[in-house]
């Protein structure tokens, strides 16, 4: 066991710990990575407040970045002083995995949701009185200065032109934003796309729209700053939901309604106007996890079948992490995916304040340095 500080989870609503707790060393098919920055992520805070069914105390986070210290058994293709990004968990033989779909690996909600080990029931970090916290969120726990991930989870990434602990939002935020877009929609050149929400996710699928040539890209956002930043980063036009009718909006730019549509609300009402202003055959994709987890949106059968309307619901953007996390940062080095700008950094102790600031619209991404 290593001594490492970590932010724990104790309580739903309750602010995170600082505290110094033990992490175990990789056992076989694992790597130990040193956290150089991890991202803060909306399900984070999910998975504190809204599933007691993830077990407490616990370390969370699940888009780390970091430099591995150590390998198990077994491991091959990766050695200690790798400069790597971590993903999320699938099994790797499953029909899915075989098909390039590992976020919809069968084993994906225990491998990622169950805060331990599968083989054995056991966590890779304990508190400072021995007793058990909860780790391998998203395969990784990386709300930590060190983090217990299996191999297959990384993504080495090399030099690159840009800090390391920068690079952890593209294991799932961005990664689920970009590949909503490039991926699970696959919107075509000279389509119309329309994003509702301007946060990492929502700004990650603007400038994807825009690598994808969509010719009409509508941002809708409420908070200025994000909307001006959504034409930065390739929004044609953008609307302010709270100025009026929001579907009166978006038809006076498509009158016909639009191709494809990504909600990263999880608001009914925004995902209910998004499906009545598709166009025929028009496709809708659901990211945003909504604050009930009952939610359900009404949709009249005759409505959807008659013009060939699509709802699909999208986890990491149907992304093969060692595939796709090099094609963004390919992005970055060409000027088109500028991920970097939407990042402000706090460092790990302060994590309750980042949350705070994150939440008041003071920052839009924001990455904890151990």
């Amino acid at each position: 066991m290593t001594a490492c500080t970590a932010a724990v989870a104790r309580a739903a609503h309750a602010d995170f710990t600082i505290e110094q707790i033990t992490v175990d060393g990789p056992r076989a098919g694992e790597v130990l990575v040193r956290i150089a920055g991890v991202g803060l992520c909306h399900t984070d805070l999910v998975f504190r407040d809204q599933f007691d069914a993830f077990a407490k105390p616990a370390v969370l986070g699940h888009e780390g970045a970091g430099v591995i210290e150590a390998v198990g058994e077994g491991v091959e293709g990766l050695a200690v002083g790798d400069r790597v990004v971590l993903g999320f968990s699938s099994c790797g033989t499953c029909a899915r995995c075989a098909e390039d779909l590992p976020s919809y690996c069968v084993q994906f909600v225990p491998m990622n949701y169950a805060g331990m080990r599968l083989d054995d029931g056991s966590t890779a970090y304990a508190g400072a009185d021995g007793a058990r916290v909860s780790s391998h969120f998203f395969g990784q726990s990386s709300f930590a200065t060190l983090a217990v991930t299996r191999a297959r989870n990384v993504v080495k990434v090399g030099d690159t032109t840009l800090p390391l602990e920068l690079l952890g939002p593209l294991g799932c935020g961005f990664q689920t934003g970009a590949g909503a877009v490039m991926r699970s929609m696959a919107c075509p050149a000279g389509s119309s796309l329309i994003v509702f929400g301007g946060g990492p996710v929502g700004l990650a699928a603007v400038m994807a729209g825009r690598i994808q040539g969509c010719s009409t890209i509508i941002l809708v956002e409420p908070i200025a700053a994000r909307r001006a930043i959504g034409l930065e980063f390739g929004a044609t036009h953008v609307i302010n939901p709270a100025a009026g009718d929001m579907g009166a909006a978006i038809r006076a730019i498509l009158p016909l309604g639009v191709d494809y549509a990504l909600d990263t609300s999880g608001n009914v009402g925004v995902i209910e106007a998004g499906l009545a202003n598709l166009a025929p055959h028009g496709m809708i994709g659901l990211v945003g996890v909504p604050k009930d987890m009952t939610a359900s949106i009404s949709v009249n059968i005759a409505a959807l079948m008659t013009p060939g309307l699509r709802i699909i619901g999208i986890i990491e953007g149907d992304s093969t992490p060692q595939d796709f996390i090099p094609e963004l940062l390919a992005h970055h080095a060409a000027g088109n995916f500028p991920f970097d700008r939407l990042i402000r950094t706090f460092p790990l102790a302060e994590i309750n304040e980042a949350i705070a600031a994150q939440a008041r619209g003071e920052c839009i991404k924001v990455v904890l340095v151990p």
